[in-house]
């Protein structure tokens, strides 16, 4: 199977550059996005849920992310639930962690190793692009 890069980096570096025009605050999510990587799919999901009604450029950047990693998975033909959640309803939260748990394992594992290349791209641009 030839190697396949699915434009992680270009989709980054845009990434990156919508945050920054939203609000500069929103930059120091990458790093936090990372970190996030380390504790599974759920948890980086649910995470645009916690900041929703704390920091809406933040929530919006976390959601951005994960839109974007269900699209290249999408590509590689993995496909990564994406249920429209109420951050205030309970039944809904618990589906969609649900149907992430319920993925099959070697798709998980993928899932998870694009989304920690394309964080530690993001990464690496946000460094970039930092205000001095």
């Amino acid at each position: 199977m030839p190697w396949q890069t699915y434009d992680l980096d270009r989709i980054a570096q845009r990434l990156v550059l919508d945050a920054r025009k939203r609000d500069h605050d929103s930059l120091n999510q990458g790093h936090k996005m990372r970190m996030t990587t380390a504790y599974g799919l759920e948890r980086f999901w649910g995470e645009q849920l916690r900041l929703v009604n704390r920091d809406r450029h933040k929530a919006t950047y976390w959601q951005a992310v994960w839109t974007e990693l269900v699209r290249i998975m999408q590509r590689a033909g993995v496909t990564v639930p994406n249920h429209q959640v109420d951050p205030n309803n309970e039944a809904q939260i618990r589906e969609m962690a649900q149907a992430l748990w319920a993925m099959n394992l070697e798709d998980q594992r993928i899932t998870l190793a694009v989304l920690t290349a394309l964080c530690d791209a993001i990464v690496w641009w946000t460094q970039r692009y930092r205000y001095k």
